[in-house]
């Protein structure tokens, strides 16, 4: 056979079929090439099988049981390169563990170990909590005299550090001569993460050189254990000592802007990105969102959003995110339903902020939607974030059976999934089916926190369980240790205060360890309305009006308080003294989904595009109350109105316009959901329920404190709300 002079020149390390793997991105695009390899002979090289484990088993779109094919295919002895490529790829599996059995077959094969055998080892022991396993390598290392190497000697910290063995880790350190800024990096973040924060700081204080390594382990390290205010004064000493900040830095500098509310160096941060030409370094431009999202300047956030021509789901997710974050709940859906049309694929992260926009926004069909779809896409069995905030959804938006069905899937039950049903069950005034599971959790080996309390205090409050509520506010104390927040104190004041135990609540507010806030002195006022209890409610509505003078609800409530009283000149001088003071009656808004989209209406709203089949509609509800006898109670309503004008504005309001949107845009028989912002009015209420009856619909209302499920004439709350 006679070799062409070209034909001379190409070695292993050249080869075309080589060139194409390194530009590989598929196993689909890799497997003609591998075949080519194998046909041209190309595989027995090392140097080629080396190229092709090195793709199957370490790149994000390879696969490592087609790489550990390969690898028992190999006819001669793999050497250290292939045995190391394995590891490390097991490394960055979903199963580390097997790495440290790999490097045991690598043993007992007679091959040893170099330098590069152990970083991978020891990243794959801290993934596993291993340190029996991680100190045994450390013995090999030590054995095989490896151990001032600098690769191992930073993974070996890191592993230590991050499994807590923080006197180990700097063991390791103070023996080894040679030392470098990977390693006290490594250090210094081990002790940032685990709270000893002087020592993290004495070591980097005591650093000879300052690179921008050492300076971005010691500002994120701050940044991480929420020490926002030190994080930008440590940037701030970084410019000032001439160190260039690199983009790990700005990330996290921004994230403590975000954290902390600081717009103002945020700002700054921009201003020296584009003075630096960095605006197209889209890492930079996702954090800049994130920081203008959560220092509630949405519209540059939404301006740098829309800027962006090359988006990523992380630049979805900030914007949604923020959103969501601001209570911008509407806008969060409508930017998420944007992304499903420009073909963006959702993940975990977007969905944990799409589901509570969901949940606040009584979005149904969009959450069903959402559970579907992690359903397809997702390992739902074992997500406990995503099957908790979808219990959580469930519960908010009504549908509380669906919330029930989710929860029995969890295998197995963590704590986040008992407090969300809990909770969920609670709203609904299922207080029996809520106690019953906090029993069963307890007997299960769970021990309850601060949120279960508010759960099970809360349903005791539903549905006005004294004696229990009580017991297990005292329970919470002695038996679990818990010290009261202001929830758990407002959950059983309010129970005290409904029950028209207004003296034990005091009794109660004088022995906080805290100040009661305005919601627990409106729980007390709204209480005096049940009982009209004029001289008490001005005391709770004085206190309300000292902690938030603007408070509209506090001033409504008082002047419907002297309204059914018939006190009509204290009533005028309480709305005069609001407008005077220039407060806005926060107004009530209703919303209801309907095939995907959320409807919302406020009182005597025109602005829908069907607001005259609406009215028209209404006017049917309407006569229909009348002929079943509904008379409406205008004596909350201002006094030196018409008896016919009252009525127009009591039958106008905002859950109205809902449920006769809902009667008109499904099918009969279907189940109607609103959610409304503020609490639901008696002559509402009262109304509701008879059009439950005449119309043969559920109809599911959350307003602000509880759920009311109105069917055939009746409440669920038993008109206690």
């Amino acid at each position: 056979m006679i070799l062409s002079s070209s034909s001379l020149f190409i070695t292993p390390q050249n080869h075309p079929s080589l060139h194409l793997l390194s530009k590989c991105n598929t196993m689909q695009e890799f497997e003609p090439i591998h075949a080519q390899i194998i046909k041209i002979g190309l595989h027995k090289s090392h140097f080629a099988l080396t190229k092709i484990l090195h793709f199957c088993a370490t790149n994000t779109s390879g696969d490592l049981s087609y790489a550990l094919s390969v690898f028992d295919a190999i006819e001669d002895l793999p050497d250290q390169i292939i045995w190391n490529t394995i590891i490390r790829g097991y490394s960055l599996n979903s199963t580390p563990s097997s790495a440290i059995d790999f490097y045991k077959f690598m043993l007992l094969s007679g091959v040893e170990p170099n330098s590069y055998t152990f970083p991978p080892l020891f990243k794959s022991c801290a993934r596993i909590d291993g340190i029996y396993e991680g100190k045994q390598i450390h013995g090999h290392v030590l054995k095989l005299g490896l151990c001032c190497d600098v690769y191992i000697h930073s993974s070996l910290i890191t592993f230590y550090v991050q499994l807590g063995e923080l006197v180990d880790g700097r063991l390791v350190f103070d023996k080894c001569p040679l030392r470098n800024a990977v390693s006290l990096t490594a250090l210094i973040m081990g002790y940032m993460n685990h709270g000893h924060l002087h020592d993290a700081r004495k070591l980097f204080d005591e650093m000879p050189v300052r690179d921008v390594v050492s300076w971005n382990s010691i500002i994120s390290g701050h940044t991480r254990i929420k020490l926002f205010e030190e994080a930008i004064n440590l940037f701030n000493e970084m410019l000032r000592a001439k160190i260039k900040p690199n983009e790990s830095t700005l990330v996290s500098v921004l994230s403590a802007c975000a954290q902390s509310g600081d717009i103002t160096t945020g700002e700054q941060i921009k201003t020296w990105i584009m003075d630096h030409k960095l605006s197209s370094n889209l890492r930079l431009v996702n954090a800049l969102i994130d920081m203008y999202s959560k220092c509630d300047e949405l519209n540059k956030a939404r301006s740098l959003f829309d800027s962006i021509t090359n988006k990523n789901v992380i630049t979805w997710n900030v914007m949604i995110g923020g959103y969501t974050h601001t209570q911008h709940y509407k806008e969060s859906l409508d930017l998420f339903r944007t992304m499903l049309q420009l073909n963006y694929e959702p993940n975990e992260v977007t969905i944990l902020s799409v589901l509570p926009a969901c949940a606040h926004m009584g979005a149904l069909d969009t959450g069903k939607w959402i559970h579907a779809y992690i359903g397809k896409n997702f390992s739902v069995s074992s997500n406990t974030s995503l099957l908790t905030s979808l219990i959580d959804m469930y519960a908010k938006c009504g549908d509380i059976e669906a919330a029930k069905a989710v929860f029995a899937s969890v295998t197995p039950k963590s704590l986040a999934s008992m407090n969300a049903m809990i909770s969920g069950l609670a709203m609904h005034r299922q207080a029996h089916e809520a106690i019953e599971l906090f029993k069963n959790m307890v007997d299960e080996g769970f021990t309850p926190d601060d949120i279960t309390f508010v759960g099970v205090l809360s349903a005791c409050s539903h549905v006005g369980l004294v004696t229990l509520g009580q017991q297990y506010f005292h329970s919470m104390i002695q038996d679990y240790k818990i010290q009261p927040k202001l929830q758990h104190y407002g959950c059983l004041i309010d129970l005290l205060a409904r029950a028209g135990l207004f003296e034990e609540a005091m009794t109660m507010i004088k022995n906080m360890d805290a100040k009661p806030d305005a919601v627990i002195w409106g729980s007390l006022l709204g209480a005096c309305m049940i009982y009209k209890n004029v001289q008490l409610g001005e005391y709770f509505a004085t206190k309300v009006l000292e902690l938030e003078p603007g408070n509209s609800g506090a001033h409504m409530l008082l002047s419907n308080l002297y309204a059914a009283d018939g006190k009509w000149n204290d009533v005028a001088r309480i709305r005069t003294k609001f407008k005077d003071n220039g407060s806005k009656k926060i107004p009530g808004c209703t919303s209801i989904e309907v095939d995907g989209i959320v409807h919302e209406f406020l009182a005597s709203d025109k602005t829908h595009p069907m607001s005259d089949k609406i009215y028209a509609m209404l006017e049917e509800i309407n006569r229909l109350l009348d002929k079943c006898g509904h008379v409406s109670d205008k004596s909350l309503v201002l006094y030196d109105m018409e008896d016919e004008l009252k009525e127009g504005v009591l039958c106008q309001h905002s859950e109205r316009l809902a449920i006769a949107f809902g009667l008109l845009s499904t099918k009969p028989g279907t189940t109607i959901r609103i959610m409304k912002n503020l609490r639901v009015c008696g002559n509402c209420h009262s109304a509701t329920k008879l059009i439950s009856k005449i119309f043969k619909r559920e109809i599911i209302a959350r307003d602000r404190n509880r759920f009311h499920h109105f069917m055939n004439g009746v409440c669920s709350c038993m008109d206690h709300w």
